[in-house]
């Protein structure tokens, strides 16, 4: 195989800070969803420095960047948009100048996820470096809209774009474990109608909140209910939002509808999520309407894509070939066997494995539970550990366990 993985370990520490520069320019550069132009062009102007042999931008406003030209087609994901600030009090510098000392990295997309495309950028220019290109073509993705509509930009990718690699490592933070599954999502509306009239006297309507009050509660013990798997863990459902309409504070609602944040662990469906909740006798009292929202935001390049709101669960095993990949690239860089494990949160592979049964892992460098979090940040020596990773994951792939 040939791979001197002291050298890369040396080349990836040599590299630290080019790696924290890029990745504090790209916190700089705002970029939620739907508005990451700049830190699209800012990745584009780091990818050709470093090396790559082609980048592209394609007509959602993904960014992609080649190594090699091998058969094999392997690639690796990072969603480059980010949540909002929040409440700004709640942070301790501010969200884009951030801050950096000889260990951590603090700002939004420290952790989600714009370090793990820090590391890929530089995962590159090792490979180069190196010579460990082979018989593989690695496309690096920074991907648009997850934080909206994860999965949306490989939908777009697979179908639109023809890329189907043979196997994906999705970059979000796993704290240096190696995760090969997640639970899936949805995303629910119900719906009560009513009656509306002056608040003066409301027996003549119909109350369409109180309609929906019987609901609320039987939602939430229907969470307590849901599905347990062995693996992912047990399903989920949390009310998430309300609204309604009403002609004025003087009178009877006319409508109520509630957003439900559905997790669906492996085994259950779509179609059963939501016949669960059109099996509830609060729903079918009042004649409730049940449904999944749909996606039709545009990308900032103004293109509209849409899908409907559901997320599949997605697990790879522990014995399969992206799975093991990953692993021995672990074992043989840093002499340790690592945690295999799962996501709590969704990520892109619910289109990749989820709906296109495309071979995903997860190696990350961030920790979970800095997501959407204020003061996120993310661990420079993580950071470092990654781009190693990713520089001898393809080659590790194609000698070892690609057909």
């Amino acid at each position: 195989m040939n791979i001197q993985f002291n050298k890369v370990l040396e080349k990836a520490q040599e590299y630290k800070d080019n790696i924290s520069k890029f990745l504090r320019d790209m916190i700089a550069i705002p970029s939620e969803s739907c508005r990451e132009k700049e830190v699209i062009l800012r990745i584009k102007e780091e990818m050709e420095k470093v090396g790559f042999d082609k980048v592209e931008i394609d007509p959602m406003g993904n960014i992609l960047g080649y190594i090699g030209h091998g058969k094999h087609i392997i690639a690796m994901d990072a969603h480059i948009d980010t949540v909002g600030v929040g409440d700004s009090s709640l942070w301790e510098y501010e969200p884009y100048k951030g801050y950096e000392d000889d260990e951590i990295i603090i700002g939004r997309g420290a952790s989600d996820q714009e370090g793990g495309m820090a590391s890929m950028v530089y995962a590159g220019k090792i490979i180069k470096d190196l010579g460990l290109e082979d018989d593989y073509t690695l496309i690096i993705t920074g991907t648009v809209q997850e934080e909206d509509c994860d999965g949306l930009c490989w939908q777009y990718l697979i179908n639109e774009s023809g890329i189907k690699p043979e196997f994906v490592v999705i970059t979000e933070p796993t704290s240096l474990n190696v995760y090969r599954g997640q639970r899936g999502r949805m995303e629910i509306k119900v719906t009560t109608k009513g009656l509306s009239c002056h608040g003066s006297a409301p027996e003549r309507g119909e109350n369409a909140i109180y309609k929906m009050a019987p609901i609320l509660n039987q939602l939430k013990a229907l969470h307590e209910n849901l599905y347990v798997d062995e693996f992912l863990g047990k399903g989920s459902l949390t009310v998430s939002e309300v609204f309604f309409t009403s002609p004025s504070r003087c009178a009877v609602a006319d409508s109520c509808t509630i957003s439900i944040d559905r997790r669906l662990t492996w085994g259950e469906t779509w179609e059963g999520a939501l016949q669960e909740i059109r099996n509830l006798p609060g729903v079918k009292s009042v004649n409730a309407e049940v449904s999944m929202y749909n996606y039709e935001k545009p990308a900032y390049t103004g293109l509209v894509y849409p899908t409907e709101c559901y997320f599949p669960a997605w697990v790879v095993e522990e014995e399969h070939g992206a799975c093991q990949t990953v692993v021995k690239a672990y074992e043989e860089l840093f002499n340790n066997k690592p945690l295999v494990d799962k996501w709590t949160f969704s990520t892109n592979g619910v289109s990749i494995m989820g709906r296109y049964g495309i071979s995903c892992i997860g190696f990350g460098p961030g920790h979970e539970d800095q997501a959407h979090a204020p003061n996120e940040r993310t661990w420079k020596d993580e950071l470092v550990k990654c781009a190693a990773m990713y520089a001898v994951i393809p080659k590790i792939y194609v000698n070892k366990y690609a057909k």
